[in-house]
């Protein structure tokens, strides 16, 4: 049935290119380094949420004043952390005491695009899936911040654009975010804003339809979409020889421009279930 066929792909990469405020989020974050295993603490006891060997709660406030100063600096990102304190406050804690317990072992200086973006995905992998119940504005915001960072990301390289879509990782979205911060920063507030209001109306929508997927695969045809773009949007089998940087850029914009425009019942269906096997991913 086109039904299974399609639940598939939005379990695959469809999903990765509909909620860029995950994927951005991991792309502008540091190399991520293997974790360390963490020693006993001296009583022969594994350390608890807040307990880290060799971290002084001194040590650790201090480190905490030095990553609050550099976000403060910031305003642009500032914004996400009040607003992260006031929503959410033990995961706005948890957050800060987390960075500078990495920050007093590593001694590494992040930058405030690794804290922003690590706050997020933090946020994503634990309230995310309530974003899916957000009312239609906070949660069309979130895809519509998607595709504003995707234009502005295609404005400065198309091959960058095309890593965006797909999720790749890369110092490249480093130097973007930092030149972006307003743009970041709103992205950021977007998926807060949706888990905000998901967690208070709590809408439940359902399912999308072996309809609502007919609907937008008709849509993506009758705004020009080949076959070949069409697929690799969807389960990411680039053709041989792929697709020119532009072209699949391109067509990464058509897709969002395209479930914007579905009646409205339609796109909330498909928006919420995006969200949500996102944040189950």
């Amino acid at each position: 049935m086109l039904l299974e066929r399609i639940l598939v792909l939005l379990a695959g990469l469809i999903v990765a290119a509909c909620l860029g405020f995950g994927l951005l989020w991991m792309a502008v974050g540091p190399e991520k380094k293997p974790a360390a295993t963490q020693p006993a603490l001296a009583d022969g006891r594994a350390p608890t949420q807040g307990e880290t060997p060799g971290v002084s709660p001194q040590d650790r406030a201090r480190a905490r004043a030095k990553i609050e100063a550099l976000v403060a600096a910031a305003p642009e990102y500032a914004r996400f952390f009040d607003r992260l304190r006031e929503a959410f406050p033990a995961d706005h804690e948890a957050a800060l005491d987390e960075f500078a317990n990495r920050l007093v072992a590593t001694k590494q200086e992040d930058s405030a695009e690794y804290y922003v973006s690590e706050a997020a995905r933090r946020l994503q992998q634990a309230r995310g899936i309530l974003a899916s119940k957000a009312d239609a504005a906070p949660l069309g915001r979130v895809f519509d911040m998607q595709l504003a960072v995707l234009k502005a990301v295609s404005k400065q390289d198309a091959r960058l654009c095309v890593g965006f879509l797909y999720g790749a990782t890369s110092p490249d979205f480093q130097r973007f975010a930092a030149t972006q911060r307003s743009l970041v920063a709103n992205m950021a507030l977007a998926g807060l804003e949706a888990i905000m209001s998901g967690q208070t109306k709590k809408n439940e929508r359902g399912a999308p339809t072996e309809g609502d997927f007919r609907m937008l695969e008709k849509a993506l045809v009758a705004r020009g979409l080949s076959k070949a773009e069409i697929d690799a949007l969807l389960d990411g089998k680039m053709p041989d020889p792929p697709l020119e940087d532009a072209r699949m850029c391109a067509a990464g914009q058509t897709y969002f421009d395209v479930l914007h425009g579905l009646p409205e019942p339609v796109r909330l269906r498909i928006y919420g279930l995006a969200v949500e096997l996102m944040a189950r991913s």
